[in-house]
């Protein structure tokens, strides 16, 4: 079934229910939509869209921050049979200018944030956007858009004749970038249905669930989670902010039962109730039935504080990429916690594979490749056959991770195969010295990077973030390290931040560049 089918239903049977509630703590404000006015608004925007000359194929960019309007628009332009193509709203001018090429966008919904920036490219971009519609408040519209509210205003409220086939593309959403320029993966109906159907297998959603949306939805983890919800017609919350006290808070509110974190959010928490700054006894959490985590690696060291503290929730790891559809083709399930620190086993209708270099399985144990295959692969990078090629292998998708196999067949994250670090001739992974470091009790995050070496080639390096009020030195660092092989401890430490992306992964092409100049200035090899 269509996902846009799929919200059609929920309005026929469940109309006057609620469907989506969005939360601002910041402002003090709480809106709602119910099922029908959720399905009456994608149905006016597939209207108005049509109107402007939208068709089947066509390509519509999506740029907007989480809000009660993200998914009614993005739900219309599906609605057209033309593809929606929700940006990174981190994105720079120049970066949304090569996506807007890429695609030859011809309609453009943008929010308040982003109005600068699109003026900034419009000169350029003038040449395939025919529709800019402005989705902020009617009297900040600039003069080059129109406002929401007057593109939909005479659009009628029932759906378009047109009804898209599941096996047409759908969507178009382009990689994070974290190991290279973005790519845009083109998903189809059939991958985002899937995509409902892996995420209720997996975590067991009825209409009583209530699901806590933080993430961005342009990334298709955030959203690919709330389908799970979504194919029962049960609520979500979207919430605009992530301090600790607003999110226990808006969980004992709206009675919230389950919630995808990421890794900083989830150790945030954690500080914060060990340090004080929230007391649980303030909030109501006995609902509270999941926590799970994805778009990362996470430290088995978070699971065991979580489970300390909330001792009754189960957990769940999902593994996923953009290329993929999102999360859920390796999930720990979440009856395995005794395998916490592995990604998991393959997902609902997933299959895996670990491979060499020729694409030849590997032994259980024996670091390789892995590969997955089923329904929720993307059909194509967008206009890029040679990236394509580079990837898909007879309906097999390369992931571009290092994992290994135990002997219970679960599968094991070593690393981004980009961020193997070379050093000496041997291969360290920096996610396994990324999880020894968060286990110390005062380092908030780290990232392990390679930094070229006249000697050996490349060296770990170790940047490390201390949490507030906590002391460091590198000395210490070193003398935790020692628990280490080695080999693989980190021959520089630096003290800094760790930039992470909207969707928690660690940006380390930027803290190469930060210290390309570094390596051989902090201090002598060892």
């Amino acid at each position: 079934m269509l996902i846009t089918e799929i919200l059609a239903r929920n309005a026929r049977m469940y109309g006057h229910d609620t469907a989506l509630i969005e939360r601002d703590p910041a402002k003090g404000l709480r809106r709602h939509l119910s099922w029908r006015a959720f399905d009456r608004q994608a149905n006016q925007i597939a209207r108005a869209l049509i109107d402007h000359g939208i068709t089947a194929g066509d390509r519509v960019i999506h740029l907007m921050t989480n809000g009660l309007d993200w998914l009614p628009v993005y739900f219309g332009i599906l609605r057209t049979g033309a593809l929606a193509v929700p940006l990174n709203f981190r994105f720079v001018a120049a970066t949304l200018q090569n996506c807007i090429a890429t695609t030859r966008a011809e309609a453009l919904f943008f929010g308040e944030e982003f109005t600068g920036r699109i003026a900034a490219i419009k000169p350029v971009i003038d040449q395939w956007v025919k529709n800019y519609i402005f989705t902020g408040p009617p009297d900040q519209s600039p003069a080059f858009a129109q406002s929401l509210d007057a593109f939909v205003a005479t659009a009628p409220a029932d759906p378009p004749r047109f009804e898209p086939a599941l096996t047409d593309a759908a969507a178009l959403y382009f990689t994070s970038g974290t190991t290279g320029e973005p790519k845009a993966a083109l998903l189809t109906h059939r991958n985002l249905e899937f995509a409902c159907v892996v995420e209720n297998q997996h975590h067991r959603q009825t209409r009583k669930d209530n699901f806590l949306c933080i993430p961005p939805l342009y990334h298709t983890g955030a959203k690919m989670h709330w389908f799970g919800n979504f194919i029962v017609g049960a609520k979500a919350v979207i919430l605009k902010g992530i301090e600790p006290r607003w999110i226990l808070e808006i969980i004992s509110q709206e009675q919230i039962t389950i919630v995808w974190l990421l890794v900083p959010w989830a150790l945030d928490i954690l500080f914060a109730i060990e340090s004080g700054d929230v007391k649980l006894k303030e909030f109501k959490l006995d609902q509270w039935r999941l926590m799970h985590i994805g778009a990362q690696p996470v430290p088995p060291s978070l699971v065991r504080e979580w489970k300390k503290i909330f001792p009754a929730h189960q957990y769940d790891t999902n593994y996923g990429l953009t290329e993929c559809t999102g999360p859920g083709c390796v999930h720990l399930g979440m009856d395995n916690e005794h395998k916490i620190g592995a990604i998991g086993l393959p997902g609902f209708d997933w299959e895996t594979r670990i491979v060499d270099s020729a694409l030849t399985p590997v032994p259980a144990g024996t670091p390789g490749e892995l590969m997955v295959k089923g329904p929720g692969v993307m059909k194509a990078y967008y206009g890029n056959p040679a990236a394509t090629e580079e990837v898909l292998k007879d309906g097999w998708l390369l992931t571009g991770d290092i994992a290994r196999q135990d002997k219970d067949g679960f599968i094991w994250l070593v690393d981004r195969k980009k961020d193997v670090i070379i050093t000496g001739g041997e291969n360290i992974y920096p996610v396994e010295i990324e999880a020894f470091l968060q286990s110390h009790p005062q380092i908030q995050d780290a990232a392990v990077i390679g930094l070229p070496s006249l000697r050996l080639g490349e060296i770990a390096t170790a940047v490390i973030q201390v949490k507030p009020g906590q002391t460091l030195t590198k000395e210490d660092v070193e003398t935790f390290c020692r628990k280490l092989a080695r080999y693989k401890r980190p021959r520089k430490i630096i003290f800094d931040t760790i930039p992470r992306n909207p969707t928690g992964k660690i940006e380390k092409p930027k803290l190469r560049q930060k210290y390309a100049g570094a390596a051989e200035s902090f201090q002598l090899e060892r």
